[in-house]
């Protein structure tokens, strides 16, 4: 009896163990998607600029003010021109997300907790707000279907973070054949050295940088 109750155990160690380890996979995953076809309109993305992560201290106030003044310019730009504005807001819902979520992220952003709203610098800019459940924006297919009824065939990026959230939609992006430029004194990381590698890589992936 002692014995099968080790077994049952070990085996739900090991169901759990898989179970966390794919809410991780999932997380940093990037979706492929259909090939994007005769668009060529511009949208702009602002990602995750949220007051969770915006007021949570992971960035000095200092590069707050810099990627703040940046990214208002960028917006009223867009709306001089009638560019579309597409707030993307992360809300951890799967299960095994919300659990690596509020085990290993400080349960920041897990859907239905305070502060998943867009922060206040940039609340009210966006035309239309998207709700994502993992780093990729296009993971639920909903941006794909807003982009491909708004005709948009290209997209500039801004927000956070650079390493995650920034890289995994643009690489998403990218699979679909979207043209992707990202505003780079208007993205932040909480980790600036590392993001300066994974500009790199994304523009070696055909994003652009400017």
């Amino acid at each position: 009896m002692a014995d099968m109750t080790w077994i049952i155990l070990g085996m739900t160690l090991l169901g759990v163990t898989i179970w966390f380890g794919n809410g991780i996979r999932r997380i940093g995953a990037v979706s492929s998607g259909d090939p994007i076809g005769d668009q060529s309109g511009i949208a702009f993305l602002m990602i995750d600029l949220q007051t969770v992560f915006w007021e949570a201290g992971m960035f000095t106030e200092a590069m707050k003010a810099e990627a703040k003044t940046q990214i208002l310019a960028e917006l009223d730009a867009a709306k001089s021109n009638k560019i579309p504005i597409i707030a993307v807001c992360q809300e951890w819902s799967i299960p095994s997300t919300k659990a690596v979520a509020r085990l290993l992220m400080k349960g920041q952003a897990v859907a239905g907790t305070p502060g998943t709203e867009v922060a206040a610098p940039f609340n009210g800019l966006a035309d239309h707000v998207i709700v994502k459940r993992v780093q990729d924006a296009f993971e639920t297919k909903e941006l794909d279907e807003l982009l491909k009824q708004l005709g948009v065939g290209q997209l500039r990026i801004v927000g956070l973070d650079t390493n995650y959230c920034v890289a995994k939609t643009a690489l998403a992006a990218r699979q679909r054949g979207y043209d992707v430029e990202i505003v780079r004194r208007g993205v932040l990381s909480a980790d600036p050295k590392t993001a300066k590698k994974t500009l790199s890589m994304l523009h070696e992936n055909q994003v652009k940088l400017r």
